[in-house]
């Protein structure tokens, strides 16, 4: 009994071929409708099972590479290369991105708008202050520079 069908060199090279064929397309940004830029979709365009793409196991339990894992590896490599010079080949991916970058600025100018209002309502709590305390001198100083004055009845004949 095998553990693990075996594929013949011939097919794990027309394997890989297509496997580094459909690669550099998505890292050219040829992703999909529905995809993203991942193994899955790297697996499915190429039309080789996706666990090729991960370790397995020896019978004694032994790790042992997958026939596609050095694939996994560059894959991923250039993938995180494209990404620090600031391509993401994947529109979703990209989209998202751009969306947590517009949200990110958003939030910074919301707070500088909260921290900006913030002191215009303690200017106009300190404003309307101080018109109250000048009311109230102007009323104190009109008061006391009116005599008091005694208002005689006036008699008609």
């Amino acid at each position: 009994m095998h553990d693990v069908a075996r594929i013949s060199d011939e097919t794990r090279r027309d394997n890989e071929a297509a496997i580094r064929h459909v690669m550099d397309r998505l890292l050219a940004g040829e992703v999909p409708a529905g995809s993203k830029c991942d193994i899955k979709t790297l697996a499915t365009q190429a039309g080789v099972a996706r666990t090729g793409f991960y370790p397995k196991k020896n019978r004694d339990g032994s790790p042992r590479p997958g026939p596609y894992q050095h694939l996994t590896e560059e894959f991923e490599r250039r993938l995180a290369e494209l990404r620090e010079t600031g391509v993401i080949p994947d529109r979703q991916t990209a989209q998202i991105e751009r969306l947590k970058e517009q949200v990110s600025g958003l939030k910074e100018r919301l707070a500088a708008r909260d921290e900006q209002i913030g002191g215009l309502t303690d200017c106009r709590e300190r404003a309307l202050s101080q018109i109250a305390a000048q009311r109230m001198e102007i009323e104190r100083r009109s008061g006391s520079a009116r005599s008091p004055r005694r208002s005689w009845p006036r008699y008609t004949t």
